[in-house]
């Protein structure tokens, strides 16, 4: 897990270079807060720009400018956790977290992966799958803060509390509230290396139409997930049913021909897919793989998620 910032100077007023380098942390807070890449720059460009409207007097007299910035920071992201769930309401069918390329990827470029700033990447662990994501979704924006500043950037209770505005002991049930929705929504997956396996085979059938092999690789009560945000053609309803996923890809696959190909990436620290379709990355797939069978497959489409996976 990521562990708390530290500060950089806390005599004076801290230089440029301490208080950018507080940047990566920054960035991420507020993607595992906000499940999106983009929002969590929006909100660092805004705690930066609060850090700078004050005074050099007034930046003086902080102890800690990393503590403040990740403070200021959570209490953005509070913010817009609670009017995120009114923009869903009009939101073009499913909303998923923003797809993540892996940090070698943004480097070499590797399918199709753009911007190479290395401030700009989040730490991969196991808080930022999809799966995990996912589920931080579906918690009351309080229960999110409170869960991700204490169990993955391990703030104390107090701290908390001065940031969620409650008290100690509401943070600690909030936090206790929203682990017992994580062990009930996941089950303990197997090395990245076998579930790999389990792509690339899920790949080769998917390719070659093969109705019969992808049933196979899909747990019976399979769900398909898909994201286009009206921007990009899906599927606006999950596809519930190994078979049912099964035929529905053997047909997408049917549909796409020659123009698409796909490529085996690192998709939020995990084995998953690309679809390229003329060179351009089209799709991202991420998987929950359980017990040698997908249990769920998310497809972003929303051209607007897949910014960090593009060419720049």
């Amino acid at each position: 897990m990521t562990s708390r910032a530290e500060t950089g100077d806390d005599q004076g007023d801290p230089g440029l270079s301490a208080i950018m380098s507080e940047r990566r942390q920054l960035i991420n807070l507020g993607y595992r807060l906000l499940g999106s890449l983009a929002d969590a720059e929006d909100v660092v460009q805004e705690t930066y720009a609060r850090w700078y409207a004050m005074s050099a007097g007034e930046r003086q007299t902080i102890e800690s400018p990393g503590a403040w910035l990740m403070t200021v920071a959570s209490r953005i992201c509070l913010n817009l956790l609670g009017s995120a769930r009114v923009r869903r309401e009009t939101y073009v069918g499913d909303w998923i977290p923003e797809p993540l390329p892996d940090p070698t990827e943004w480097i070499t470029g590797r399918s199709g992966a753009g911007g190479s700033d290395p401030v700009d990447r989040v730490t991969l662990d196991e808080s930022v799958t999809m799966a995990f994501l996912v589920v931080l979704d579906a918690m009351t924006p309080a229960e999110r803060v409170a869960f991700v500043l204490h169990d993955v950037f391990r703030y104390p209770f107090g701290e908390v509390a001065e940031i969620v505005g409650r008290t100690p002991a509401a943070c600690r049930q909030l936090a206790s509230s929203a682990r017992r929705r994580i062990r009930t929504a996941q089950t303990p997956a197997g090395p990245s290396a076998g579930q790999a396996g389990i792509v690339r085979q899920f790949r080769t059938a998917w390719q070659a139409k093969d109705i019969d092999a992808l049933i196979s690789l899909l747990d019976p009560d399979a769900t398909a997930t898909a994201d286009g945000g009206g921007l990009a053609v899906t599927h606006l309803l999950p596809i519930v049913g190994g078979e049912q996923i099964a035929r529905a890809y053997a047909e997408i696959a049917r549909v796409a021909g020659h123009r698409t190909t796909f490529l085996e990436c690192t998709v939020n620290g995990l084995p998953g897919l690309v679809a390229q379709q003329d060179g351009d990355i089209a799709t991202v797939f991420a998987f929950e793989i359980v017990d040698d069978r997908i249990r769920h497959i998310w497809a972003v489409r929303n051209p607007e998620k897949l910014r960090p996976w593009r060419s720049s």
